[in-house]
């Protein structure tokens, strides 16, 4: 039998019995994951009796958005923006990184090669008589092998840690998704109710200008007096005031969008006003139950509480001994035609054990502190849990309340549009002085802002209603 074949014999042997070792799995130590138990409510805060399973947020986006500027505008954010491009990259290193885990759980194989030449002096070896030098040369090439024979389930754990943080980015870029898509509408939202804002600010000043230029023409025919031209010149300048203000407010806004749509600040495309965006008739939310499974926050918040887990395992199965193998496959000859002749041929197996006895207390230390993580991590989820319903109930409240003020302030600006008529006609009649005019003007001016402002807002509010129960990136 020749070397080489016990070399093979051996490998087959020593081989498959490291496989069956380090895949055992009753040797896994640390507790595996269970889900842990948050407290649901029975039913969301504010949400209407009749509860169902169906959800706006299992709606894709582009049916919630339906202006078509505005999907456009979602589809460029989607294409451009950078912290969505930050988060991909993210999934990719951790995606990298749990290759690198993973690769522990294999046999590590490398091939080396070298050659040496030494001389050896003849005066200083008494045992050579012939007093010259003598030169050596060798070749060497070989394969190497190590391996680390998981037995407790360390690597296994590491491995485990990994992939569950891999999946937390995931769930990370997702949440960065449905935020963007959030970001993006509301702020749009937002800046349609400015425009709105702004436009009527701008209809009010032309009204009012009209009105100084009427009563300068009654003063100077001697039929009005100063104090009417005064005031009216007073209830302009409030008006034009708003104007500069709003006219900011909209900068800013088109310059936040465009940073979301990742390019530089400017002008924003405009599509569908506020008032021609409808909010639907009944908004379905779905069961709290399932808002854990949609949400990606609570969802990375949860793959962060796995690797945490897995990491205590690691750190208990650190306690006990580990089992590694190497071996080494190759050929040694002073002469490198027959480095691979069976002459050259040199093997090793050298299987080794190391169990720790005394670390200092690092081992006990580095335990200890996986679990002080994986209680960490347990609040956490539990935060990003109850955080979840809060944000789902407020959003809730805050849609139905502002859509009662919606209407609320509808009938109100109708009654002062009125109002503002009668006047008129009461102070052509004689009836009324110009006071009367200017204080229905100014509650319709302000009424009319406050109206535009709650329809903006009712608007975000639904948009928040669909980030808060995860919806937006399926």
């Amino acid at each position: 039998m020749t070397i080489r074949t016990m070399t093979v014999r051996t490998l087959r042997r020593v081989v498959p019995l490291a496989l069956c070792l380090s895949t055992a799995s009753g040797c896994v130590l640390g507790p595996d994951y269970q889900r842990p138990d948050v407290v649901e409510p029975a039913a969301f805060r504010g949400e209407a009796p009749g509860a169902s399973a169906t959800s706006i947020a299992d709606v894709q986006w582009s049916s919630i958005a339906t202006d078509p500027v505005l999907q456009d505008l979602i589809n460029t954010a989607l294409a451009n923006n950078l912290d969505l491009r930050i988060a991909t990259a993210r999934v990719e290193e951790a995606r990298a990184r749990y290759g690198i885990a993973r690769s522990f759980l294999l046999p590590e194989v490398g091939a080396s090669g070298g050659y040496s030449s030494e001389q050896m002096s003849g005066s200083a070896d008494p045992a050579d008589s012939s007093g010259s030098n003598r030169s050596y040369q060798n070749w060497n090439a070989a394969l190497q092998v190590s391996w680390e024979v998981d037995l407790f389930g360390r690597v296994r754990r590491q491995s485990e840690a990994a992939f569950a943080e891999y999946l937390a980015t995931e769930q990370g870029r997702r949440g960065v998704l449905v935020l963007l898509v959030a970001d993006v509408s509301s702020t749009y939202y937002f800046l349609r109710q400015l425009d709105l804002q702004l436009e009527i600010a701008q209809q009010t000043a032309a009204s009012n200008e009209e009105t100084v230029q009427f009563y300068e023409k009654r003063l100077r025919g001697g039929i009005s007096n100063r104090l009417e031209l005064d005031t009216a010149i007073a209830n302009r300048a409030r008006t034009t005031a708003l104007i500069p203000d709003l006219n900011v407010q909209i900068a800013s806004a088109e310059n936040a969008l465009s940073v979301l749509l990742g390019l530089p600040p400017g002008p924003v495309k405009r599509g569908e006003s506020v008032t021609a965006l409808q909010l639907p008739a009944t908004i379905p939310v779905g069961l709290p139950a399932q808002l854990l499974e949609r949400r990606p926050d609570v969802m990375e918040a949860e793959q962060q509480l796995v690797a945490a887990n897995a990491r205590v395992g690691a750190a208990k199965a650190a306690f006990f001994p580990s089992i590694s193998l190497t071996g080494l496959y190759g050929g040694v000859s002073g002469d490198f035609s027959n480095l691979l002749s069976s002459d050259a041929e040199v093997w090793s197996v050298n299987p080794s054990v190391f169990a720790p006895i005394f670390q200092g207390g690092r081992l006990r230390s580095n335990y200890e502190a996986s679990q002080a993580v994986y209680q960490q991590a347990f609040s956490q989820y539990q935060n990003a849990a109850l955080n979840s319903y809060r944000e789902v109930a407020n959003a809730l409240v805050a849609v139905e309340m502002l859509g009662e003020q919606r209407m609320t302030l509808e009938t109100g600006v109708a009654a002062l549009q009125d109002s503002a008529m009668l006047s008129r006609l009461r102070y052509n009649a004689g009836l009324a002085t110009y006071l009367e005019i200017l204080n229905a003007d100014q509650q319709l001016l302000d009424q009319r802002i406050l109206l535009a402002k709650t329809e903006g807002e009712e608007l975000r509010a639904y948009v928040e209603l669909y980030r808060a129960l995860g919806g937006g990136w399926q």
